[in-house]
């Protein structure tokens, strides 16, 4: 992180909002106040500037809430809730250089982006027995069969514990 104290609050925010939400890092950063003032869900536009409700939980309200209290700039309920250095909107490219980084410091693999946050998003809720259409509903996916390659991958994984666990596979 940033040795500067709000940028350090506001990149956590971000990272937990991408992961604990599965938000879009487009759809993180152009987030408004306004899109956060319900105290259990956020108001998300997404691709095609489709409006979704995606709950919140009460560790992005809280990194949220610090964010917002250490924040040189004003933040208003119309205007950008994430800020640059320089008090401009947020480049996603920031966050993609903050996750290049923490994978390098990692060791992590180079398919760990602020994309993939999402994808974990998606893969953890199948995993813990969400169903598929609902998990459509919270990526803001137009088609099912685009929230299916995480039924895909839970199978694989599924099949590898299997085959690794069973006596006889």
């Amino acid at each position: 992180f940033n040795s500067i104290d709000w940028v350090a609050k506001r990149d956590e925010a971000i990272l937990v909002l991408l992961y604990g939400c599965g938000l879009r890092i487009f759809e993180c950063l152009g987030l408004k106040l306004s899109d956060i003032d319900n105290q259990d869900a956020m108001r998300i536009t997404g691709k095609g500037k489709k409006t979704r409700i995606v709950p919140i939980l009460e560790i992005a309200k809280e990194k949220i809430a610090d964010y917002k209290n250490a924040c040189p700039y004003e933040i208003t309920p119309n205007g950008i809730l994430f800020y640059g250095q320089k008090g401009k909107q947020l480049n996603a490219r920031i966050i993609q250089k903050l996750m290049e980084n923490m994978r390098s410091g990692l060791g992590l693999s180079p398919d760990a982006t602020p994309h993939a946050l999402r994808h974990s998003y998606a893969t953890h809720l199948l995993a813990q027995g969400v169903d598929l259409r609902a998990i459509q509903e919270l990526l803001g996916h137009a088609s099912l069969s685009t929230t299916q390659k995480y039924a895909d991958v839970d199978t694989k994984l599924l099949m590898e514990s299997f085959n690794r666990a069973h006596p006889r596979a």
